[in-house]
């Protein structure tokens, strides 16, 4: 997260991210396929480092986008470039993850009183069934893992663009932790 000034003076909270530049692996035909996609590649591997499998497409990320864009082929290159300022964005990306955490942080739940009998059981959810069906009835709220979920936020406004550091400038907050991949497509 950084911050940048409108002409206005306005203060406009962003998130700065970094955007290498891909390149169209592969592009999937309904005849051929099934179904229409482009497969992209991200990071490129070192010459040295290419193991026998990874020959054809040596790259770390390869990913699928549904739906073919005209005027694509393969071997294109995608960088900073497509976007625009203004642009509505969608961002996916895996949130931080919290581990195991009780029902109080997970689902906001207020605890017990400090008084009045409590002892030790400040942060517990108290009772989880009723006597009628004698079990905890499937979804109840209960302690459990938290985050690591993917996120989507969607309508994210481009603020700015920096073409040559290939980085862009996203109003608000995106799902993951710093260095985290994302996947951005057009709203």
């Amino acid at each position: 997260m950084s911050q940048i000034f409108d002409k206005d003076g306005r203060n406009i909270p962003v998130t700065l991210i970094e955007i290498p530049s891909c390149e169209v692996l592969d592009i999937k035909e309904k005849e051929k396929s099934g179904y229409e996609a482009i497969q992209v590649g991200l990071d490129r591997i070192p010459e040295k480092k290419i193991k026998k499998n990874q020959k054809a497409k040596p790259f770390r990320i390869i990913k699928e986008f549904r739906g073919i864009k005209e005027g694509i082929k393969i071997g294109d290159k995608i960088d900073v470039s497509v976007f625009q300022e203004g642009d509505r964005l969608k961002i996916s990306g895996k949130s931080k993850g919290k581990g195991f955490q009780g029902g109080v942080k997970k689902w906001g739940f207020s605890g017990r009183n400090a008084t009045h009998g409590v002892k030790h059981e400040h942060r517990t959810i108290g009772s989880s069934g009723s006597t009628t069906p004698e079990r905890v009835i499937k979804g109840k709220k209960m302690p459990g893992h938290m985050g690591a979920a993917r996120i989507t936020v969607w309508y994210l406004k481009v603020a700015k663009i920096d073409p040559e550091n290939g980085i862009l400038a996203v109003k608000g907050a995106v799902p993951g932790a710093k260095n985290s991949l994302l996947e951005i497509t057009g709203k």
